[in-house]
């Protein structure tokens, strides 16, 4: 008998500058932006990194893969994959790449539909839910896996 596992998910918004953080789980196929991490030239803050993985203990990984409108890689999309291949090596866990096109402009969506009575939003808040909107998108479109009871 196969039982569907709540499996429990990390996923990662790259940037130079920052990196949006949510979490997620396939059972109900829903996601929260946790935080944003910054990143100096590009290099992520992994204490950081490393304390996230340690309290949210993931399952696996996905991280938003930059493409230009056409479907070609963007000047990011080589960074992105470095960055997820380092996350592999350090916590070895399998990871998950994803068009992100448009999540950006979707979180700034959210953002402005969701929390009108700010004057602004930060652009810490848009990574963060930009990752959440990975998550999610990535969750609906990837079936539960079955797990041996």
């Amino acid at each position: 008998m196969s039982v569907v596992a709540a499996r429990t998910f990390l996923c990662f918004d790259y940037g130079l500058k920052r990196i949006g953080v949510a979490v997620g789980q396939e059972l109900t196929g829903t996601a929260s932006a946790l935080t944003t991490v910054t990143a100096r030239n590009g290099k992520p803050d992994w204490p950081t990194i490393t304390r996230l993985f340690e309290e949210w203990r993931p399952d696996a990984v996905v991280v938003g893969l930059p493409l230009n409108m056409d479907g070609t890689d963007h000047e990011l999309s080589r960074r992105a994959r470095r960055f997820g291949n380092q996350l592999h090596g350090r916590y070895n866990l399998p990871t998950h790449f994803i068009d992100e096109r448009l999540s950006s402009l979707e979180a700034e969506s959210l953002l402005k539909d969701g929390l009108r009575q700010k004057k602004h939003s930060k652009k810490d808040d848009i990574d963060k839910l930009a990752a959440k909107v990975i998550l999610e998108t990535w969750l609906a479109e990837s079936p539960p896996q079955p797990q041996d009871a």
